[in-house]
Parts: C-alpha cells; sequence; structure tokens
C-alpha cells in the first residue's frame, strides 16, 4: 500500500513553483463499470487503466504508456448513487490550504459537496462547485517521500494521453470569469468571438493557457470537459463508435489546427479527444 500512495503522491504534487495555487494535478473517473471503463480507454486513449487496485472503492490508477499516470478512476457505489452520483470526469485543482479554500469558495456563491478530509499518505482534497455549479476538487497533495519538489505532469498542451485542454462550459461566464480569477489567479483577457455562441475565453495560469471557458451549450449543464490527447482524430472515432461509444461533436478543427471530437463513453460520461486529423 505504502507504494501505490508513493505513486498517487508522485503524480500529483505540486511542487514549490511560485505560484501553485491554480495547478490542475490530477484528472478522475467516476464510472459505474470500472472493468468497462477500462476496456474502452485503453482502446481509446491507449491507456493501461490497473486491472485491480488496493484502494477502497476499487480506485485504480490510469498508465499511460511512459509508465507515468493520466489519473485514477473509480467505481460508484450504491450509496454514492443514492447521493446522486454518476458517470463524469472530475479535476483536482492544487491549493495551498484546501480549508480556507473550500471556506473561500463558499463565501463566493460555490458549494462544499464534501467537506476537507485527508487521504493518508496522499494529500487533504475537499469537493466543491463553482457558484453556476460545475464540480471539482480542490487538494494539497503530500509529495513522496524522498522527492519534495515532484510536479504533476498529468496536464500538458502537447502530451499523448494527457490532458491537453480543461474547458468550462457556464451559464455565467462573466460571473465565473470573476470566481476562477479570484479562487486561482487565472487570467481570462485573451478571448475569441464565436459570434451569436458568445466569448471564448481563454484561461492562462502562471503564464500557461490552460483552457478555456463559454457559455453551456444548448440543453447542457455547467460543467468541465476534459480533452485528451490521441494521436488521430479520425482513427480515435472509429474506435469510440467500435467499442460502445457515441460521438457528441466533431471531428471538426480548431484554429491550433489540431482537430477534437467530444463524446460519451458506453457508460454515459463525457469525454473530449484532441490531436491530429
Amino acid at each position: 500500500m505504502t507504494d501505490v500512495r508513493d505513486e498517487v503522491a508522485g503524480a500529483t504534487a505540486a511542487g514549490t513553483a511560485a505560484e501553485p495555487r491554480g495547478d490542475f494535478i490530477w484528472y478522475e473517473l467516476l464510472t459505474t463499470d470500472i472493468a468497462a471503463a477500462k476496456t474502452f480507454y485503453d482502446a481509446v486513449v491507449g491507456w493501461n487503466v490497473q486491472d485491480r487496485s488496493d484502494f477502497p472503492n476499487d480506485y485504480r490508477m490510469i498508465g499511460r504508456s511512459d509508465g507515468k499516470f493520466a489519473g485514477g478512476a473509480m467505481q460508484i457505489t450504491d450509496d454514492m448513487k443514492q447521493h446522486g452520483a454518476r458517470p463524469t470526469w472530475l479535476a483536482y485543482i492544487h491549493v495551498p490550504d484546501v480549508d480556507a479554500q473550500a471556506a473561500a469558495i463558499e463565501r463566493d456563491g460555490g458549494k462544499v459537496m464534501m467537506p476537507p478530509f485527508d487521504i493518508p499518505g496522499v494529500g487533504r482534497v475537499a469537493m466543491v462547485t463553482d457558484p453556476q455549479g460545475a464540480p471539482f476538487y480542490v487538494m494539497k497533495p503530500l509529495p513522496p517521500q524522498g522527492d519534495p519538489n515532484a510536479m504533476s505532469d498529468v496536464f500538458s498542451p502537447d502530451g499523448q494521453q494527457r490532458v491537453g485542454w480543461n474547458e468550462l462550459s457556464t451559464s455565467d461566464p462573466a460571473a465565473a470569469r470573476k470566481f476562477y480569477g479570484e479562487q486561482f489567479g487565472w487570467d481570462s483577457n485573451d478571448f475569441m468571438d464565436m459570434g451569436e455562441m458568445g466569448e471564448y475565453r481563454f484561461l492562462d495560469q502562471g503564464g500557461q493557457r490552460i483552457g478555456a471557458l463559454c457559455g453551456v451549450m444548448a440543453g447542457g449543464q455547467p460543467k468541465w470537459r476534459f480533452y485528451f490527447r490521441v494521436p488521430s482524430i479520425t482513427n480515435a472515432k472509429q474506435v469510440v463508435e467500435d467499442k460502445g461509444g457515441t460521438v457528441a461533436m466533431g471531428p471538426h478543427q480548431v484554429p491550433t489546427g489540431d482537430w477534437i471530437i467530444i463524446g460519451h463513453d458506453p457508460q454515459g460520461a463525457e469525454f473530449a479527444l484532441v490531436g491530429g486529423e
């Protein structure tokens, strides 16, 4: 167990950066069928989700081809279902003080869904929502033994099998800009005019572009969407459909030259992919 916890701590650790607040340090899939999710995402993204776990709730690490981790996956229990849990992807955002951040989020109109708690050997965590209802975690991770400056690399603008873009769909873009800017120090000054769809506001953290925020798509709910990088969107789309997933949007090309799709896995969790044509 100690070895597994060291791996999780190392994958989520956020080091001693000048501005650690606001880094995306972990991604997590909640699913009703973790074995089926492994089959799907291993084929689509190229991951290797663990076959078994030593953690409670059958929590499994999502392995990348380079031997590191992309995040984790957890089986939704009956108790979680009764409290409204559904298949979804969630992000963990680094903060220096989880308790203080959760209180600040609540003061600014967000909600604390799971009060701060400790994961032994891993860190302190709270599950929250922004004022519009989009859920996420805040976390202060513990670095692995012997490596106090370890940095998470689960987010990368161009790394294969990692999240390359974090996108918030929100019912109030102006309020969301203010909220995330105040809570995590993100800048959102640059934008792309989407006409009737409004502004697509880019999010920058410590000089790095980490994603964007925009209005909610028709019929949608406020939420975070994460784009996993794959070599070919054409090939990935075929695999998604062959493995029982659905594609709701795309493929289409974005201004960076990349191609994207947005879809749902067989259990209903929304995901997105970004990559070459």
